[in-house]
């Protein structure tokens, strides 16, 4: 029996497969399913801020007051009543599962809602994930007022917390790893999230109208996360967990041979069921059984950047002699 626990965030996995913020860990139901069949942890689906403020905005529409507090009661009542509700499945889930149970705020903004995370700790949450979604397309914001919205979210979320923070991060930085180093420089961030997986416009020529692209991610996207999972696991020294394009137990061996402390999976359990975790943990075994590896810790990071025999093949952003004719 080959040992799969590793460290995350300061906490202990029993694996290193995290069932990343979705649908799938919205009831305690399923995430007991997700604990049975091998998960290390689970992320919380999300408490969306941006989902609050279109509650709020559809109540106050349909609720008429002519009392001067009549704004501040509503906005008051909507985001007690969605909090109550994450409160409640943090409760449930930290009595189900011996598993960490790891809440996820999804923010837009710095604003002072983000109050709401010491109250996801004193309802037992193991940890919590920042889901900072920013997506620089507003021609009169440089990258510096871009990037502060990181520092403002965790400066606000850690001075009322004591467990551990992680940020999952958006990949739109011109300066990925000097952000990432700064925030870790910081002392507030116990681990980072590589990546954030926005929602995706297509568009329908047959209709014309703008239509949503394919919710589900494709084993392609991996390479993203794998190449800075290589280049920061060795530079930061902080976890960093794989998100988007893990389909199989390759894609996991693969993330932590280059340094990833865990790996967060959705798609796969989507479509395959719960039971698949226990698949993709046996692929990872019947792989280190053929290397001869016992632990994690005795290949975890050997491919990374300090530790890969061609390290520059992680930066690398040309194809060069595959496809530009280079013999």
């Amino acid at each position: 029996m080959k040992d799969l626990s590793t460290k995350y965030l300061g906490l202990k996995l029993q694996s290193p497969l995290i069932i990343g913020s979705s649908g799938l860990t919205k009831t305690v139901d399923s995430i007991k399913l997700l604990a049975e069949n091998g998960a290390g942890a689970v992320v919380l689906k999300s408490l969306f801020e941006e989902q609050i403020e279109a509650e709020l905005s559809h109540n106050l529409e349909s609720y008429q007051a002519d009392y001067p507090d009549a704004f501040d009661y509503i906005r008051s009542y909507t985001r007690e009543n969605a909090l109550s509700e994450y409160l409640d499945l943090i409760a449930d889930a930290k009595k189900a599962v011996d598993i960490p149970i790891i809440a996820s705020i999804n923010c837009i903004s710095g604003s002072e809602w983000v109050a709401f995370a010491k109250s996801l700790e004193k309802a037992g949450a193991d940890a919590i994930e920042l889901n900072v979604s920013l997506l620089p397309s507003d021609p009169r914001m440089n990258s510096q007022d871009s990037e502060r919205h990181y520092f403002d979210i965790v400066e606000k979320v850690s001075s009322i917390i004591t467990i551990p923070l992680s940020l999952k991060m958006s990949s739109y930085s011109s300066a990925l790893a000097n952000l990432i180093t700064r925030l870790s420089w910081t002392n507030k961030v116990a681990g980072f999230v590589l990546f954030n997986r926005y929602y995706r416009p297509d568009v329908d020529i047959h209709k014309m109208t703008v239509t949503k692209a394919d919710i589900f991610s494709t084993p392609s996207e991996m390479t993203e996360s794998l190449r800075w999972i290589a280049l920061l696991s060795a530079q930061v020294e902080k976890d960093f967990a794989a998100s988007t394009g893990v389909h199989d137990s390759d894609g996991l061996v693969k993330h932590l041979l280059v340094g990833a402390a865990a790996v967060q999976v959705v798609t796969t359990v989507y479509k395959n069921g719960p039971g698949y975790i226990a698949t993709l943990l046996q692929g990872m075994e019947n792989w280190m059984d053929e290397k001869k590896f016992d632990r994690l810790a005795d290949f975890r990071g050997l491919l990374s950047y300090r530790n890969a025999e061609n390290p520059a093949a992680f930066e690398r952003i040309q194809f060069m002699k595959q496809f530009g004719g280079i013999a």
